[in-house]
């Protein structure tokens, strides 16, 4: 009787090893399915909704900068911040 039951000992854990494989590899899958949405979605938040880069807004700040100063009349400011935008 004892070869009977290692046998069915041995099946039993290869049993739970496998299940554990099958959900370790499930749990993996799922956080990579995450993060490929995390980072697709990621571009979307950083950039701001009208499409300046980084550059553009750094300018758009000088530019505001100097009007405020003084230094750039309303029209300049106008012209220019049209210029930046592309409009």
């Amino acid at each position: 009787m004892p070869l009977g039951r290692d046998r069915r000992q041995r099946r039993r854990r290869a049993a739970a090893v496998g299940a554990a494989g099958v959900a370790i590899g499930q749990h993996h899958a799922n956080k990579k399915a995450a993060e490929a949405e995390a980072a697709q979605a990621a571009p979307e938040q950083q950039a701001p909704p009208s499409g300046l880069t980084p550059d553009k807004m750094s300018e758009l700040e000088q530019l505001g900068k100097l009007h405020d100063q003084g230094v750039l009349t309303d029209e300049e400011f106008e012209r220019e911040k049209a210029k930046l935008l592309g409009t």
